[in-house]
């Protein structure tokens, strides 16, 4: 990572929301290839109802732009998005390792299995997919990685 792609990461304040919520639309829309039939406002009321109550969150600020967020328990990661036009620059990386840092040494997280880019990149940092499984909401199927520190490919 180029130290002008280092994000600072904050914790997430009620002041990035209206950035955060289309920017992860975007970014959802264009890994996974599908387009997100539920508006914005919906979207917004699913982050502050479910993501955020169970859920630290940090978002990635570079000078001008928020730039990605990761929703993350001690045992989980919920959501990790970067915005479109910054990935593969370590800003995700960077959030993966907030996360694991705080984690209690394993983490676990679900990614939808025709989404092969975060495929790579959790696989590149040192998950592991447990389980295959089926998303009834997106009528996905999707993959449950797992992370545990000390793991030979755990990184």
């Amino acid at each position: 990572m180029n130290a002008s792609d280092r994000a600072t990461l904050v914790e997430f304040d009620s002041r990035h929301l209206d950035e955060l919520i289309p920017m992860w639309r975007a970014s959802f829309e264009a890994e996974v290839g599908i387009i997100d039939p539920h508006p914005l406002s919906e979207q917004r009321l699913y982050f502050l109802n479910e993501v955020l109550p169970g859920n630290d969150v940090r978002v990635a600020l570079l000078p001008n732009e928020l730039v990605g967020f990761i929703a993350a328990s001690a045992e989980s990661v919920a959501q990790l998005y970067v915005r479109v036009g910054f990935q593969r620059r370590g800003i995700g990386a960077q959030l993966l390792e907030w996360a694991k840092g705080r984690s209690n040494g394993s983490l676990w997280l679900y990614t939808f299995a025709r989404n092969l880019g975060a495929r790579a990149f959790y696989e590149r940092n040192g998950f592991v997919a447990i389980a295959h499984g089926f998303e009834p909401m997106w009528q996905l199927e999707d993959i449950k990685y797992e992370w545990v520190v000390g793991e030979p490919n755990a990184a």
